[in-house]
């Protein structure tokens, strides 16, 4: 989910947390870390896009592990104090690989969208192309003329942007509000990252049940 910007650890985070088994059996000190290191190596590796060394690895994993007690001591503090959010239904996701974008320009597509909606997110990541936007006839056109592809769209989803503070662990905000939803019987479709913010995807019906749950956790705070 993300580019070659991110570090070790941020990456390791966000593998896990996109796995609920493995979250969950880390959550109850269940995990091998040198197995777990060893089998999501190569993701890591791929989104990356250079060799990564067992050894840091297992010591990213045993960190993210170990702050699961730090958070369990200072739960009276949601990790969501000061965040803000921003739900928009009817959502759709458009993603295309990077061989796909050799035959189209990203700029022109951009400058195209722009004609169409303002309403839209962008994210280059490691080995494709994402847009989220409205699920709108024209915005369909416009990657039709360069693909035939409807495996692209992907439709029927919200987004719930997380406006946080600067200081906040982006990665740490994501496990902790799929940890929420999930206690609540919500899984995330996916998560996006950028420097402002942190968009999560799930499916419509779960929007606005999410949306309040979120938003009651950081009201207490």
């Amino acid at each position: 989910m993300r580019n070659s910007s991110v570090s070790i650890p941020e990456v390791v985070r966000e593998i896990i947390t996109r796995n609920r088994s493995v979250y969950d059996c880390m959550k109850m000190d269940l995990i091998n870390y040198t197995a777990l290191a060893v089998k999501i190596q190569p993701e890591i590796e791929k989104i990356l896009g250079n060799p990564v060394n067992l050894n840091t690895v297992v010591v990213a994993i045993k960190r993210y592990s170990d702050s699961f007690e730090i958070k369990d001591e200072v739960k009276e503090e949601s990790v969501l104090k000061n965040a803000r959010l921003a739900l928009t239904d009817g959502i759709m996701d458009v993603k295309f690989s990077v061989k796909d974008s050799n035959e189209m320009d990203p700029m022109v597509i951009l400058d195209k969208f722009s004609k169409v909606t303002n309403n839209y997110e962008f994210f280059r990541l490691s080995d494709s192309f994402r847009f989220l936007a409205e699920d709108m006839d024209d915005i369909r056109q416009i990657f039709n003329k360069f693909s035939s592809n409807e495996d692209m769209f992907s439709t029927g989803l919200a987004k719930i942007r997380i406006s946080i503070p600067n200081s906040q662990n982006q990665s740490d905000v994501v496990s902790y509000v799929a940890e929420v939803l999930h206690a609540n019987g919500i899984e995330l479709v996916n998560a996006f990252f950028s420097h402002e913010s942190i968009t999560i995807i799930l499916n419509e019906r779960d929007s606005s049940r999410a949306y309040d749950i979120l938003h009651s956790d950081i009201m207490r705070t």
